[in-house]
């Protein structure tokens, strides 16, 4: 009886050892969704859905602090039912700015325009990466498909000297969403309704480099 415990427990053991031997294959790494309604959180699903009133409020604002010359002179790139087709950004550099509209608390300018700086995009794994590169504020994050003449952007504020961003949904404070359109053939831009902070809405221009 002992012989035959001992015989059974040693084919045990070597079952085991023949399974730890075999290659065990990796699991595939599980894809990244592409839907910006799957990763946007509540609050940004809101402020997008929102856009048109944002904008509208920003522009009043902005008109009636005597505003109107400025916003005129930017053509297209402030008019909210103006899009073309095709809003996808093209990889490459690109200068960009960002012009504020409506103040969101008394003392602050309800319209500034602040000047260009650079910008990259890159496209890797399926997605079309935007990143500010210069600017104490540095918007950075991905650009999604969406229906129409539109895509999506979602992403995070760096700041200051910081090396990397915060991922998207990790800091409410600090995540950003918005629109992106074609407003000219070498035109596009970022519509972002309700950010966090000074501004009702933000539009983000950019215009390819050379």
């Amino acid at each position: 009886m002992q012989l035959v415990r001992w015989s059974l427990v040693a084919a045990a053991l070597l079952a085991l050892a023949g399974c730890g031997s075999k290659d065990i294959e990796p699991r595939a790494p599980k894809p990244r969704p592409n839907d910006w309604r799957q990763i946007a959180t509540s609050a940004d699903r809101d402020r997008i859905a929102r856009w048109r009133a944002a904008w509208l409020a920003g522009l009043d604002k902005a008109t009636a602090a005597g505003n109107g010359p400025q916003i005129a002179a930017q053509g297209a790139l402030l008019k909210p039912d103006l899009a073309l087709d095709d809003p996808m950004l093209p990889p490459g550099d690109y200068a960009c700015r960002v012009i504020k509209m409506g103040a969101q608390t008394r003392g602050l300018m309800d319209y500034i325009a602040y000047p260009f700086f650079s910008c990259r995009v890159t496209a890797a794994d399926g997605r079309i990466h935007l990143a500010k590169l210069d600017g104490s504020q540095r918007p950075v994050g991905d650009i999604f498909p969406d229906e129409g003449r539109r895509m999506v952007f979602l992403g995070a504020m760096m700041l200051g000297d910081e090396a990397r961003p915060l991922p998207y949904g990790r800091d409410a404070e600090r995540d950003m969403a918005g629109i992106v359109e074609r407003v000219a053939p070498r035109r596009w831009r970022i519509a972002f309704p309700y950010p966090r902070w000074e501004s009702t809405i933000d539009i983000f221009e950019l215009v390819p480099k050379g």
